[in-house]
């Protein structure tokens, strides 16, 4: 994975085409600002109920987007990184309705989960009640067979996206196929998602348990096999992300988020200075997803611990988002179709408020944090949270998901904070130091120096939250050099 900014995005948000419009926006406009582009689900079909994560054919690139061709030449500008949807696929994929169809009889019956197959003496209350969801309720969805019959059948998500058995022989070749269409196309990294729950043990949360850690040293190896670098997709309890990291290639950064916009509220930093103190170097930080902006990833465990952030900071952090967001509270919880328990949805910018010098702080700060940043294509424009989209599908991530035009794009990349955040986005692919050595000091409750070193070569961030003013120094041939964040918007 290269040291350098990466985007995501989905191949028709960013312009109104698919990979070949993609590619044109980063060999024109977006032309030497990333280092990899992640495409967000191309599968047919792209736009399924939940925005191409419930594929019906996982090996098939939507023709509305394009080819397996057009996604060679996307990695022919820069690398690409695709999804490995591993947990489970659509209920409307030819699989599973061929197992609909015949049942025990189906050539793909040991594909699919069902209650029976993981616990086949029963459950008990406890048993059940041990399952850890993201959603509320039970994983299991009642269907009926060709012969009448009914079965629960295991969908962590939603009704429409049926887990499979990784640990079968048929699930093990659907994933192999998968990774060999990838190779073929010049994918060289691959996003795992959903691969917490892949590994079910009666007895268990069905989360993250010690077979899980097997499965993905497996499925890493068969990907570095085939020339792949592995990124696995997991929000949990910020000492058990530590541990994971530990086992596999890279992990998300989701605590990054929630802190940076806590102390940016508060002008407090000492929450933020503990986590960067400790956390994952082998991260990839983030601001803003395709998803919501987490919150278990601060919060306390199950068992009791404490998080990152106490609970009535958290309670604060979630309100102060919904009170500058001018829309985030209709977008999330119970409200519009979502069910995410753990995520409040809205674009990074508009949850500060809009305030432009704040959110270019936020970024200078992802920048500095260890690890390789990632920058979500609303968040690269300085997008607003998209009420209509929202009113339109009543999908609470949709706030988050705007459809720009090619005229939406080259506008906002001419307004001053997008310029200054390409600014930012070049320096931090540019400095030689960010390949270095990391360095913080926390002087003061509002104060936070954030420091890379390498060789001669130098670069600092002094971020003052009491004030919310920021300074960025940093060596250069010329001389060294210093300056607030904000002047790059003059």
């Amino acid at each position: 994975m290269q040291n350098k900014v990466q985007l995501i995005t989905y191949a028709d948000r960013l312009s109104s085409g698919g990979f070949a419009a993609l590619k044109a926006l980063i060999d024109g406009p977006l032309s030497g600002l990333f280092g990899t582009v992640h495409v967000l689900p191309f599968f047919a079909p792209h736009d399924g109920a939940d925005a191409g994560f419930d594929p019906i054919d996982h090996a098939s690139v939507d023709p509305r987007l394009g080819n397996w061709e057009d996604v060679r030449a996307l990695a022919g500008s820069v690398d690409v990184m695709a999804d490995l949807i591993v947990n489970h696929v659509s209920a409307q994929s030819q699989a599973f309705r061929d197992f609909l169809a015949k049942g025990d009889a189906s050539d793909f019956a040991e594909l699919f989960l069902t209650y029976g197959k993981v616990f086949p003496d029963g459950a008990s209350e406890a048993d059940l009640l041990a399952i850890y969801r993201p959603r509320p309720g039970l994983p299991f969805t009642q269907m009926t067979l060709g012969d009448g019959s009914k079965r629960l059948i295991w969908t962590t998500f939603t009704a429409n996206q049926v887990d499979i058995d990784v640990n079968s022989e048929k699930g093990a070749a659907y994933l192999g196929a998968i990774l060999d269409r990838f190779a073929e196309a010049g994918i060289g990294l691959i996003r795992l998602d959903a691969a917490g729950y892949a590994i079910k043990q009666s007895g268990s949360s069905c989360f993250m348990i010690p077979e899980t850690f097997g499965f993905l040293e497996e499925i890493s190896g068969k990907a570095r096999a085939r020339g792949m670098e592995v990124l696995v997709e997991i929000h949990s309890y910020y000492r058990d992300q530590i541990e994971i990291a530990k086992k596999v290639d890279r992990v998300y950064d989701f605590a990054l988020p929630p802190l940076i916009l806590h102390a940016l509220y508060t002008g407090a930093a000492t929450p933020l200075a503990n986590w960067l103190d400790i956390s994952p170097r082998n991260a990839v930080t983030v601001l803003d997803t395709h998803d919501g902006i987490g919150v278990i990833d601060v919060g306390a465990h199950a068992d009791g611990r404490p998080g990152l952030l106490p609970p009535e900071a958290i309670d604060a952090l979630v309100e102060t988002m919904h009170e500058r967001s001018g829309g985030s509270r209709q977008a999330t919880g119970a409200a519009a179709s979502n069910l995410d328990l753990y995520q409040v949805n809205s674009t990074y910018f508009d949850a500060l408020g809009r305030r432009e010098d704040e959110y270019l702080i936020a970024r200078a700060l992802q920048f500095f944090a260890p690890g390789v940043p990632q920058v979500y294509y609303v968040g690269l424009l300085g997008g607003s949270n998209d009420m209509a989209l929202l009113s339109k599908s009543n999908v609470g991530r949709d706030i988050n998901r705007h459809y720009y035009g090619p005229g939406e794009v080259a506008a906002a990349l001419e307004t001053p904070m997008v310029r200054a955040l390409c600014q930012l986005i070049r320096f931090r692919n540019a400095h030689p130091a960010f390949s270095g050595t990391f360095a913080m000091a926390h002087p003061s409750e509002n104060v936070l120096h954030l420091r890379w070193d390498k060789g001669g070569d130098w670069a600092a961030l002094d971020v003052d939250f009491g004030r919310a003013m920021a300074r960025i120094a940093h060596s250069a041939p010329e001389g060294d050099t210093h300056f607030p964040v904000t002047v790059l918007m003059a």
